[in-house]
């Protein structure tokens, strides 16, 4: 069975673009959002203030009967004037036994007396399970922006390595195709602030250079088969070089995705709260990556090539 992707080469465009445009408008939405007035839903990490992480003791009698209701957490953190509070179910043991508050800067009183009235309307705490994490706006500023100049650097650095082991219009795609798995991931993320209220901390920026380099490494082995097989076949059309490619490194590229898949799941599933949403991230990234890889590296490729009759007969050895 043949893949012929530059066939179908405007359906898996147009797939791509109604991602990412609707990734976009939920950016744009965020940032007009007061509560968020950022792209994405920030996290404790970048805008600073205390995040409490309280969690049922079910080991007392009858205190998790009854699920927590989340409407009740609300009115207990506007009584104590904390009413734009981000607040969060959170799992525990299967359970929705657990609270997530992010809010302003809290001193300890504060906290003790936000924790006795959330005791009283929804249940004991168990104190080894509790959280309690203060960031403050500086450190936020500085995380963000050492995560973004990472990105950059990255970037060029994926420029310079692939122009000089390719050509340089196999760089500029590549690249495009990694722009593509950002904004696919960073626009999803976006859409899941607005309607699950997810946040992004500083393990969202790990996740974006992950899969910047996981992408490339995908693209890198099509972009190789490709040039193997124009220096092979100079004579062959360029959309079939590109074609046979593909096919020639898709078995490859679905068991290192689906091998790599099986493990990201497991963290999401059991790897607790810290790792959710960064194996989630990774899953997202590395889904489009290999999608990016197969359908828009390697086609966008096959129209230059085309549109400027600069299809290339001998490729320089390596």
């Amino acid at each position: 069975m043949r893949l012929h992707v530059n066939k179908w080469r405007n359906i898996w465009w147009v797939v791509s673009l109604v991602i990412i445009i609707s990734g976009i408008i939920s950016m744009v939405i965020s940032w007009q959002t007061p509560t968020i007035k950022a792209p994405l839903r920030p996290g404790l990490d970048f805008i600073g203030g205390t995040r409490l992480q309280l969690v049922r003791d079910c080991k007392q009698p009858n205190n998790c009967d009854r699920p927590i209701d989340i409407n009740v957490v609300r009115e207990v953190a506007k009584e104590q004037d904390l009413g734009e509070s981000s607040i969060q179910l959170i799992s525990d043991n299967g359970e929705q036994n657990g609270i997530t508050i992010r809010t302003k800067n809290l001193d300890t009183d504060q906290r003790l007396r936000l924790q006795s009235a959330l005791s009283q309307k929804v249940g004991v705490f168990d104190p080894q399970k509790n959280q309690i994490d203060d960031v403050g706006p500086t450190l936020g500023g500085e995380l963000f922006r050492s995560g973004i100049i990472a990105l950059i650097v990255s970037f060029i650095g994926i420029t310079i390595y692939l122009a000089l082991r390719f050509q340089w219009d196999y760089a500029v795609f590549a690249i495009i195709a990694l722009l593509h798995d950002i904004l696919i991931t960073v626009g999803i993320f976006s859409i899941f602030g607005l309607v699950f209220g997810i946040e992004v901390d500083s393990l969202f920026i790990v996740a974006l250079l992950t899969i910047t380099g996981f992408s490339v490494n995908d693209t890198v082995v099509i972009y190789d088969r490709i040039r193997e097989n124009l220096k092979n076949s100079p004579h062959i059309p360029i959309d079939k070089i590109v074609d046979d490619a593909v096919d020639q490194t898709l078995t490859r590229s679905i068991n290192t995705t689906l091998t790599t898949m099986l493990s990201l799941v497991a963290i999401f599933i059991f790897g607790g709260e810290t790792l959710k949403y960064f194996s989630l991230a990774l899953i997202i990234g590395f889904g489009a990556g290999v999608y990016s890889s197969i359908f828009i590296a390697s086609t966008l490729l096959t129209l230059w090539r085309e549109r400027s009759s600069v299809q290339t007969y001998t490729e320089m050895e390596t």
